[in-house]
């Protein structure tokens, strides 16, 4: 069956969502390739109108008849599934509707919404949520969906890259970190991903149990400012901004790293859908602290591949800092049962052959 994905988010588009797609596309286990439409060039979406999404409708149309596409990925609920759903009501077309977080949470805050996606999601063939924690919400919102809904996490490909030894040893060298424990956090500056309450807790942590530790800070976005002012004088030598990676130097740090943390959080519906970043900390072997959160649980085992706290509680956070920091032992084994889990569970290539088979 030829098949269309209709996405919003696609690469070059960064983040969780579009690399998921961009993948998904990539992976695509039959010879006949995904067609892709996106709003990259703001094709989808003009941006004035009541209906901004109007233009879609047509582009929609024109591509099922012009490329004869007999399936429909959707990659938004809201607006493509709306779209979607005002098409097929006049072309017969079977589609999936993707759900990974913020686009289900947002659907359903407002009445009218939510009307709307009940609709769209009874009309759907099937349904695929990328983590566990969505399907919950989608099934207490409408119980009725189970038999067609499925959790089909994000994946990963193969192992870490190769990092030149030598630009390992120059950031050693640089920051001084001969007999240090490096604790490292990664990913946009936004107060979900928790980085003001690693640094508050860091901060409380007795100096006898904290004297060896330096916390790295590695991404940029609308928090930073607020961060910086949370580091007291005292410690700017052991908490250190490191700005935006490349994608060399963000392997490096996870390769040079001791302990990966990220206690996200659910910030009133804003929560992390999964957090591939756990699993790319894990593959080079890196023991990982992780909030209990949204779809962080299928990301992280809790004492199998890292620690799962409580992200609103510092002492909890702080405790999980200090007991791996303690505890090389500990990291090592986490961190290696973490990188087998990642290869053997997380393949991109096995991740979209399982999608494939469940729609068809």
């Amino acid at each position: 069956m030829k098949t269309l994905l209709f996405t919003l988010v696609y690469p070059p588009f960064h983040g969780g969502v579009a690399n998921y797609y961009g993948n998904l596309a990539k992976y695509w286990p039959i010879e006949e390739k995904l067609v892709v439409i996106d709003n990259n060039r703001g094709e989808l979406l003009a941006t004035r109108g009541l209906f901004p999404w109007w233009r879609a409708v047509s582009l929609l149309k024109r591509k099922l008849a012009q490329d004869k596409i007999d399936y429909l990925l959707v990659g938004h609920i809201l607006p493509l599934g709306t779209v979607t759903y005002l098409v097929s009501l006049f072309k017969p077309i079977k589609y999936t509707v993707f759900l990974h977080g913020m686009d289900l949470a947002l659907a359903l805050r407002v009445g009218r919404k939510r009307i709307l996606s009940r609709l769209i999601l009874k009309r759907a063939n099937k349904i695929i949520c990328a983590n566990s924690y969505v399907q919950e919400k989608l099934l207490e919102f409408c119980p009725e969906l189970e038999e067609k809904t499925k959790v089909f996490n994000p994946g990963i490909e193969g192992g870490a890259p190769d990092t030149d030894p030598n630009d390992l040893r120059d950031i050693k060298n640089n920051y001084h970190l001969e007999g240090k424990t490096v604790l490292l956090s990664l990913g946009r500056l936004v107060k979900r991903k928790g980085v003001d309450r690693t640094i508050e807790a860091l901060v409380q942590i007795p100096e006898e149990n904290s004297s060896n530790l330096i916390y790295f800070i590695a991404g940029a976005g609308p928090r930073e400012e607020y961060l910086k002012k949370l580091v007291p004088a005292s410690d700017y030598d052991k908490i250190i901004f490191l700005g935006e990676l490349n994608d060399s130097e963000k392997w490096a740090w996870l390769k040079l790293c001791d302990i990966f943390i990220m206690p996200s959080r659910d910030i009133s519906g804003d929560f992390e859908g999964f957090g591939i970043v756990y699993l790319e900390a894990n593959l080079c072997g890196k023991p990982v602290i992780a909030g209990n959160s949204g779809g962080v649980r299928d990301a992280v085992v809790n004492e199998v591949t890292g620690l799962m706290v409580d992200s609103e509680r510092i002492d909890t956070i702080g405790q999980a800092i200090v007991r791996l920091a303690n505890d090389p032992a500990l990291r090592d084994k986490l961190g290696q049962q973490g990188k087998e889990r990642a290869l053997k569970e997380f393949n991109w290539e096995k991740q979209a052959l399982k999608i494939w088979r469940f729609i068809k």
